[in-house]
């Protein structure tokens, strides 16, 4: 398999007078795990069954490890494995059994095929429980069997829809985990949909960001936090509600401040001019009749940079020193 594992060029994908995915081009690396992220809405489903081959293109092209999907779609379909945000399976089945059959479906002969389920029975971490049946099993065990089935056939490339968006925390903690493993696998190249920023920050390499079914980024997380992050300072006070809405209204005011968010004793200053910031935000507030507990800097967070990509944080203003 070449250096790019997934490759669009100009992929639009239109439902009469909706653009659902438009104009996408962008590649993927082989063995990264690629987070593809936006907004619920955003075009994330839309793109994952054109690369899937369960919808045609309006115009564009899409290449799984060199094929082009809609051209060789028997080939491709053999080099990724897909799991949908909410996979169905027959609930009669074992989760022995629903592995075979899915092999049996590739035409993946039993000597080999037997040893495979075993191993992925065991990288799900469902081996315990591989002779009940589907029809019981958590949402969280379905979503590690799905993880199990897609991978079945030994694909290079295995394509994932939120994952772990609908989840409990403990069910969320085990999928996470597995990709956690599968990134350490030789050669398999992980493209995961999903709107929860924790999840990006815990398992991926890239970052995709798509709103209103158009590309606006692709970076690493840490160029993206270079790019987009700003300096915020964090003061965590006590004092009378009334004197709190005061302070956070004459920092919001500041010809340094981008914004301020509050939460409860919390503000967080999004500074423009780090400098002033530093010189001039003590002095505001020890000039407040609030006490000051707790006063940090640091910089934004992946959310935060992904809010600013999108256009959805609080309105700025211009001022010196501006990012």
């Amino acid at each position: 398999m070449s250096d790019v594992a997934i490759r669009c060029e100009g992929l639009t994908r239109r439902f009469g007078k909706v653009v659902a995915v438009d104009d996408l081009s962008l590649e993927v690396r082989s063995g990264s795990v690629f987070g593809f992220l936006g907004p619920n809405g955003a075009g994330k489903t839309t793109t994952i069954k054109l690369l899937t081959g369960l919808l045609r293109p309006t115009s564009g092209r899409a290449f799984i490890a060199g094929e082009e999907i809609q051209v060789e779609r028997v080939r491709a379909r053999g080099l990724f494995g897909y799991l949908p945000e909410d996979p169905v399976f027959y609930g009669w089945m074992t989760a022995r059994e629903l592995l075979a059959y899915a092999g049996h479906l590739f035409g993946i002969p039993d000597r080999v095929l037997k040893p495979r389920v075993e191993e992925l029975l065991d990288l799900a971490g469902l081996k315990p429980v591989a002779n009940r049946k589907v029809g019981g099993f958590s949402r969280g065990m379905r979503q590690r069997l799905g993880l199990a089935q897609a991978l079945v056939n030994n694909p290079p490339v295995l394509i994932l829809d939120e994952p772990a968006s609908a989840l409990d925390p403990v069910g969320r903690h085990e999928v996470l985990a597995l990709i956690q493993r599968l990134r350490a696998r030789d050669g398999i190249t992980i493209f995961m949909s999903t709107h929860i920023l924790a999840d990006v920050e815990r398992t991926c390499d890239t970052v995709a960001i798509i709103d209103h079914g158009r590309l606006l980024t692709v970076a690493d997380q840490e160029e993206l936090r270079r790019r987009y992050a700003v300096p915020v300072f964090t003061a965590v006070v006590a004092g009378e509600e009334a004197d709190i809405r005061v302070l956070h209204a004459r920092l919001q005011s500041m010809p340094w401040a981008d914004h301020v968010e509050r939460s409860n004793d919390t503000l967080r200053v999004f500074a423009v001019n780090e400098e002033a910031a530093r010189r001039e935000l003590p002095a505001v507030i020890t000039a407040s009749p609030v006490i000051l507990l707790r006063y940090e800097v640091g910089m934004s967070s992946l959310e935060d940079a992904f809010l600013r990509v999108v256009g959805r944080e609080p309105a700025k203003r211009s001022a010196s020193g501006g990012v």
